[in-house]
């Protein structure tokens, strides 16, 4: 037999089984897949709509299930960053804590302005960061000791800054932050015009962005699947947005808190997706020898990643300490397992590398709706920790059954 190659044979590129495979997978059912944080949060609203005989939808339960749920979402954002660049923080619920005693300090006892008290919490948010951020990026120790290190370091000093006494009555402009709603001042106020508009606004730009990412894939060649599929996404998609905004103008209007997570989610997205930075930390966490390789300095990333962190964790805080009106020795206590429940029940990977903003607010929205219907079913907290740890368990089960269901395919 000839050792060399026709033309024809040279010519003829060798079948490549796993994209065949997935090309044979139904449209509807790999949309499915791709949207499945979607299809699992309306999932759970519907079971609890039934358990509950509706109370779950009404108007004034989403606005609260929003604002309660508002800090857990604030820190999700910068914990699907810090898993997808590879690490875990297990000391934002104390660096919150933290930071929440001294601006009730600040504030209370010193009587330093609001606004100042603010800015200066959150440089000490981001300072806390950067201090755990230097021994794991130049260092080299794990985040997973130095974050541990870090919760029970933070904790302490909250109770050296705090003791066990309680600090209240903040100034109105700080807790408008928490509680605060943009529209209608009193329930039953009419139809916010203020929030309908912002809700247009905003399904107008999700049909914009999409629109766009679909036309950009197929101008470069790029696998953008069916249209039916998407189409049908998009719209039920811009449909939910349309109506949470829809039950938000009937009854107090856009919460305060919720229109600083769309400014976070808009930003963060705009920084994962279309910037270098955002690219690195994908880099960095999908395969860190071949990003160094590559050029990207991975300290530098890691750095960043826990800088933001601590930020987002102060913000998170004072979100948190706003709305309650009050601070203590114990605020922040078990706020880092519910961020990192929401990043890995929207869709983070564990090995780092995968994951989305988006996603984690789902995943964070998921979580809280679950805990708002077991109370309202008069479930007790014990339950409630029950069935999370459970997702929990499960969504990382998929994640693992369906990388190895792709590897089969790849073969």
């Amino acid at each position: 037999m000839s050792a060399t190659l026709s033309k024809d044979e040279q010519s003829t590129p060798a079948p490549l089984v796993g994209i065949e495979e997935h090309r044979r997978v139904n449209p509807f059912v790999a949309a499915l897949s791709r949207n499945s944080m979607f299809v699992a949060l309306a999932a759970v609203i519907v079971v609890f709509t039934l358990t509950t005989d509706g109370v779950i939808v009404r108007n004034q339960n989403v606005s609260n299930v929003i604002v309660q749920n508002g800090y857990i979402l604030i820190l999700a954002i910068g914990m699907v960053m810090v898993i997808v660049g590879g690490h875990i923080d297990l000391s934002v619920g104390s660096v919150a804590g933290f930071v929440s005693s001294v601006s009730a300090v600040m504030m209370v006892n010193h009587h330093i302005p609001w606004g100042l008290a603010v800015v200066l919490s959150l440089a000490i948010g981001a300072a806390a960061g950067a201090f755990q951020g230097f021994w794991i990026a130049y260092v080299g120790i794990p985040s997973f000791i130095v974050t541990l290190a870090g919760m029970l370091t933070f904790r302490g000093l909250t109770l050296m800054v705090i003791g066990p006494t309680n600090i209240g009555s903040f100034p109105q402009g700080f807790t408008k932050l928490g509680s605060g709603y943009l529209g209608n001042p009193h329930p039953g106020g009419g139809t916010d015009i203020l929030t309908l508009v912002l809700t247009v606004l905003l399904v107008a730009a999700i049909v914009v962005t999409r629109v766009r990412g679909r036309m950009a894939r197929k101008s470069h060649d790029e696998p953008a699947g069916s249209p039916v599929p998407f189409a049908l996404g998009l719209i039920a998609l811009s449909a939910s947005v349309f109506a949470l905004g829809w039950v938000l103008a009937n009854y107090r209007g856009t919460p305060m808190v919720l229109v600083i997570l769309l400014v976070l989610a808009a930003l963060y997205t705009l920084i994962a997706k279309r910037t270098s930075l955002g690219r690195y930390v994908y880099a960095v966490g999908g395969n860190r020898r071949a990003a160094e390789l590559s050029g990207v300095n991975a300290k530098r990333i890691d750095f960043f990643l826990f800088v933001n962190m601590g930020f987002l964790a102060a913000l998170a805080g004072l979100a948190f300490t706003a709305r309650l009106n009050l601070a203590s020795s114990a605020g922040g206590s078990g706020f880092e397992l519910e961020a990192i429940a929401a990043a890995f029940v929207g869709g983070a990977a564990v090995q780092g590398g995968i994951g989305t903003i988006g996603g984690a607010i789902i995943g964070g929205l998921t979580i809280g709706v679950i805990n708002n219907g077991m109370s309202i079913m008069g479930l007790g907290a014990q339950w409630q920790q029950v069935v999370l740890g459970l997702v929990l368990l499960v969504v990382v089960a998929f994640d693992f059954w369906n990388k190895k269901r792709r590897g089969r395919q790849s073969v």
